[in-house]
């Protein structure tokens, strides 16, 4: 009974599945690693596409290399218009992950490589769905809020195109800056949930986007991706800076979580959230 308990409460967490080249997690040292650079030092010295591209293909790219990487995405950005038809029959109050979920199937539908099981194939239905996965994220908050989606801008990069497709406006250069480090902070965490379930299905021989659609899952659980839920419903039930520490100490009291950013596998600070922190009080200030 006790051992069932267990891994009710834990899950595979400390319980060895395989062994990834792609990213390393020191939890005691505090050090997040995409193919042996520090997140500390990409997050300040490279885009969110120069990472793409060294988790892909193991290295950074050069100048020429990342030029026609970024038209690869700028490519793939636009949405079947039938996606788009079923993201406007969503309930208006439809969880936006259960939104993404559903859509990524649609992807495969229209994906002529389907039944490639190439490398080139998969690397090209890798960038297909990191350009299409931002375009129905922010085509569905439009038409979640009765607006027209907006399409994509071929001469913006990605975070910056994605922002003006949430907002039909092109960003400023700092509220860019800010969101491509977001992207590159949140490209890679080695083996977590969502990462494990995307390798189960893919060891089946299934393609890319049944991984996906279920690693899009198992993010949306609030153990994992959808902890940044209960944060904002969180904030909006504290409301004021003086009923945090009453809010926080009930919370504790009653044996509940408090959620935010950082991965229990950090023994001391996610390193993340040391970048993240004087970000979001600018964004704020602003």
């Amino acid at each position: 009974m006790n051992e069932t308990a267990d891994i009710k409460n834990t899950g595979l967490r400390g319980i060895t599945v395989a062994s990834s080249r792609i990213c390393d997690v020191n939890g005691n040292l505090g050090k997040l690693i995409y193919r042996g650079f520090l997140v500390t030092d990409l997050a300040t010295t490279a885009s969110f596409e120069e990472v793409v591209y060294l988790l892909l293909f193991e290295r950074l790219p050069s100048a020429k290399e990342l030029s026609s990487f970024r038209n690869q995405l700028a490519d793939h950005r636009n949405l079947p218009s039938d996606i788009i038809k079923a993201l406007e029959t969503m309930p208006k109050d439809a969880l936006p992950m259960d939104v993404l979920q559903a859509s990524i199937p649609m992807l495969a539908s229209h994906d002529p490589d389907i039944k490639n099981a190439s490398q080139d194939a998969s690397i090209r239905m890798a960038v297909n769905l990191v350009a299409k996965i931002a375009s129905i994220v922010a085509a569905w908050d439009r038409i979640r809020n009765g607006k027209e989606p907006v399409m994509p801008k071929s001469d913006l990069n990605h975070a910056a195109n994605f922002l003006y497709m949430l907002s039909g406006d092109v960003p400023d250069d700092e509220l860019t800056g800010f969101f491509d480090t977001c992207l590159v902070l949140h490209a890679e965490h080695s083996f977590n949930a969502s990462t494990f379930s995307a390798r189960q299905i893919a060891s089946t021989r299934a393609h890319i986007y049944a991984a996906i659609t279920g690693a899009v899952g198992s993010l949306s659980g609030e153990l994992h991706g959808g902890a940044n839920t209960r944060v904002m419903e969180m904030l909006k039930k504290i409301n004021s800076v003086d009923a945090v520490e009453d809010f926080i100490s009930e919370e504790l009291n009653a044996g509940r979580k408090i959620m935010g950013l950082g991965h229990a596998v950090y023994k001391v600070d996610d390193p993340r959230a040391l970048i993240l922190m004087p970000m979001s009080k600018k964004m704020g200030e602003r």
